[in-house]
């Protein structure tokens, strides 16, 4: 265990001196300030294994580091509160290395704090330091640097992260209840044709009795599947194989991303909650002083959807020619009136961030009457299906049934 010298002040004010083992410099201080003591210095005394181990250690240390959605909020949020707290941003860099728990926000912390000793920007040093601050994120910290109110864009940057977390979570529990029913009514069928259905038939063929038609379909499509399943999946996985394939070229994934705008059920949802992304994005972006041509430009990058995409960049194109962003997005043909005039309203008015806000309040409470209006017509309609598919197997198998028992009577 390496050994650490250090110096501290005592509670009467005097200086200790002094050395420790521990694991990490982490140790050293909660050991420190476990004996009333408050760490001024401590440094690792410098052997050759420790050196290169050092060395090797901070080359590791410096790689950029990937973090979950919720480590992103959690490490804005934490740096947004040691801000207001009073610190500087090097000092609340160090705090969250030293004492966060989450290992990932530890070395990101670390990271960050040897780009700002170089003299790199908040900004940049993000880039580096981890490829989950995208562009919108490091350019609203840049402007934060520049307005002096990094805090705040901070705080508002967290809010808008729960709030995106939060969309999605809706619309992930929205599917998976229909999910649910959906295997279950796959595995049933499986069961139903490959198991009881050949039982069944076995045992009616030995009485030779006349099936019924209903029984005779269900026998024969059990058959198809039991004999030619390698032929079916062979077709299904190169209809698949040709679908990926096709959504792979630009024609075809343009295609596709407008499709998914059109379908029944699911489309509105995605386009409602495209709709709440982007003016919560815009609306963080010109509240917190980003000219409007650069916040479009970041805010395109919000959805993978590349139908999207290609219309807002229609509309950044006409926004560049000193065409307002209502008529711009008029113009385009695919975005709502609402949304529309709220914007135009905040354009005379002059505050089309606080617009942005109500539309983006509005279309979150939009997007939950619309997802709970999906899983309330999804769920009936698998288990109407269902029902049908279960009922006639059933129908077909006690109508057999009784037919072979009156033919044994019949004959008793």
């Amino acid at each position: 265990m390496p050994l650490f010298d250090y110096s501290a002040l005592s509670t009467a004010g005097k200086t200790v001196s002094g050395n420790l083992q521990a694991a990490t410099r982490a140790d050293v201080f909660r050991k420190l300030e476990s004996q009333s003591l408050t760490p001024v210095r401590v440094t690792e005394q410098v052997t050759e294994k420790s050196t290169a181990a050092a060395a090797a250690k901070a080359a590791a240390s410096l790689e950029p580091v990937k973090l979950k959605r919720a480590q992103l909020i959690l490490f804005t949020e934490e740096l947004a509160d040691l801000l207001d707290g009073g610190l500087q941003i090097e000092q609340a860099l160090r705090v969250m290395q030293e004492r966060q728990e989450a290992v990932a926000i530890r070395r990101i912390s670390g990271i960050l704090r040897e780009q700002l000793r170089e003299g790199s920007t908040v900004a940049k040093a993000l880039k580096k330091a981890s490829p989950s601050f995208d562009d919108l994120y490091c350019n609203l910290v840049a402007a934060g640097e520049v307005t002096g109110s990094l805090s705040s864009i901070l705080r508002r940057l967290a809010a808008n992260l729960n709030v995106m977390a939060e969309l999605q979570a809706k619309v992930t529990s929205a599917m998976i209840y229909p999910a649910f029913l959906v295997g279950a009514c796959v595995v049933l069928l499986t069961v139903f044709m490959t198991f009881m259905v050949p039982q069944i038939t076995d045992l009616l063929a030995k009485n030779g009795q006349q099936l019924p038609l209903v029984t005779q379909i269900l026998i024969s499509v059990s058959s198809f599947i039991t004999k030619w399943w390698w032929v079916i999946g062979t077709v299904f996985l190169i209809i698949f194989l040709l679908f990926k394939g096709y959504i792979a070229t630009p024609n075809g994934l343009l295609w596709w991303h407008r499709t998914k705008l059109k379908l029944p059920l699911f489309g509105p949802v995605i386009a409602t909650r495209f709709y709440a992304q982007f003016a919560h994005s815009l609306g963080n972006l010109v509240t917190n002083g980003v000219p409007l041509l650069n916040s479009i430009k970041l805010v395109s990058k919000i959805s993978v959807n590349v139908f999207i995409q290609s219309i807002l960049s229609k509309v950044t194109n006409l926004v560049a020619e000193g065409s307002p962003l209502s008529s711009s997005l008029r113009k385009s043909g695919e975005f709502p009136m609402m949304l529309v005039d709220m914007i135009a309203v905040g354009e005379q008015t002059g505050q089309l961030g606080k617009s942005l806000e109500k539309c983006a309040i509005r279309y979150d409470k939009e997007l939950d009457k619309r997802i709970k209006r999906m899983t309330s017509l999804i769920s009936p309609v698998i288990l109407i299906f269902m029902a049908v598919v279960v009922g006639v197997v059933a129908f077909s198998i006690v109508a057999a049934i009784s037919q072979s028992v009156s033919g044994i009577r019949g004959r008793a």
